[in-house]
C-alpha cells in the first residue's frame, strides 16, 4: 500500500483514503457487520467479489457498495496509482481474511 489515511472515525463508521501502486492489492476478505462503499478518486479499480461471483471496474467519480459479509478483493486495474475512498459502516469494524481450505 502506497498510502493509507484515516479521514474520519466514529463509533460504527469510518472513512479511509487508500492509494495502491499498479501491482498492489487488498487481499480477499470480508467484514461481518459493515458495508464498504468504494469511491475512486484517481486511477482505475478492479473489484472482485464472491457470493455471487462478480467483477466491477471503477473509474474516477464512480462508486460501488459491497454488502456486509460479501468476500471481496481490490486491485489496481491500471498502470498508474489508484487512489480511492472507502466508507465503512454502520457497525463495528472487523477484517476477516479469506483462507483456503
Amino acid at each position: 500500500m502506497e498510502r493509507r489515511v484515516q479521514h474520519a472515525a466514529r463509533p460504527g463508521f469510518r472513512i479511509m483514503e487508500l492509494q495502491l501502486s499498479p501491482t498492489q492489492k487488498v487481499p480477499w476478505h470480508s467484514h461481518t457487520n459493515i458495508t464498504d462503499t468504494f469511491y475512486v478518486l484517481e486511477g482505475r479499480m478492479r473489484l472482485f467479489l464472491q457470493e455471487p461471483k462478480e467483477e466491477v471496474n471503477l473509474n474516477p467519480g464512480e462508486i460501488h457498495v459491497v454488502r456486509a459479509a460479501r468476500p471481496h478483493l481490490v486491485t489496481n486495474g491500471g498502470t498508474k496509482s489508484l487512489t480511492f475512498l472507502v466508507l465503512q459502516g454502520i457497525g463495528e469494524y472487523d477484517y476477516v481474511p479469506l483462507t483456503s481450505s
